[in-house]
């Protein structure tokens, strides 16, 4: 893949979602065969600067992302004070899936390859979503609620990347479990002294950079 920083095309885009509207952002590398749609965390939003950096990694190596809000700014506020959302992973998946079905469509996008990397509770709204849609080509995880996702994990069979920080434990352990769960290619990875949101030196870095090159190994675009 192109490994250049130069960019296509960035723009903004008003994604349509069941009554609702949400918005993103798209970039798009010169020469770009894949895409990767992000899920953020529970509390976090598009703008979620961990995401972003993992972002500029997936373009250094040629791929496209889709940075996208899975909550309107009025369920967002609302589920600050209630909570009523983080958890419904089947409500987050839908949105996910949705999203998804938007890019098919978008004329700059829908001839790309997909994969999607999901944060916290956004892992667990990718791997459900990604055990309902078969053409998604693989998935990467970072700090992942993978618990969340259940008994769909299942069904996954896209590539499946874990990637915790080293005393993270519960978070781990909760990875293991789904390791044993996933049916297809998976690897879990632990990030040496990197904790829950990998704060610490270099640690987000090396999320970025394991990420980015398992998308890049398999998203091939295969239509013509």
């Amino acid at each position: 893949m192109n490994t250049t920083l130069s960019i296509l095309r960035e723009y903004e885009a008003r994604i349509p979602c069941a009554g609702v509207t949400l918005q993103a952002d798209v970039a798009i590398p010169a020469g770009a065969e894949g895409m990767v749609i992000f899920a953020h965390g529970s509390g976090s939003s598009r703008l979620s600067p961990r995401n972003r950096r993992v972002a500029a990694e997936m373009h250094r190596k040629g791929l496209a992302t889709l940075l996208f809000d899975l909550l309107t700014p009025g369920e967002a506020a609302s589920e600050a004070q209630t909570g009523a959302l983080r958890f419904n992973i089947p409500f987050l998946a839908e949105r996910l899936v949705s999203v998804t079905g938007w890019a098919r469509r978008e004329n700059q996008l829908r001839k790309l390859a997909i994969g999607y990397f999901g944060a916290s509770t956004g892992a667990a709204a990718a791997l459900a979503a990604a055990a309902a849609m078969p053409q998604i080509q693989a998935v990467a995880s970072r700090g992942g609620r993978t618990d969340l996702a259940g008994e769909m994990v299942k069904r996954v069979d896209a590539p499946t990347l874990l990637i915790v920080g080293e005393l993270d434990h519960p978070v781990i352990q909760w990875n293991e479990k789904t390791m044993e769960q996933l049916p297809g290619i998976k690897h879990l990875s632990l990030i040496q002294g990197a904790s829950h949101l990998f704060e610490e030196p270099g640690t987000l870095e090396k999320v970025a950079e394991l990420a980015a090159s398992w998308f890049e190994l398999y998203l091939r675009n295969s239509i013509p």
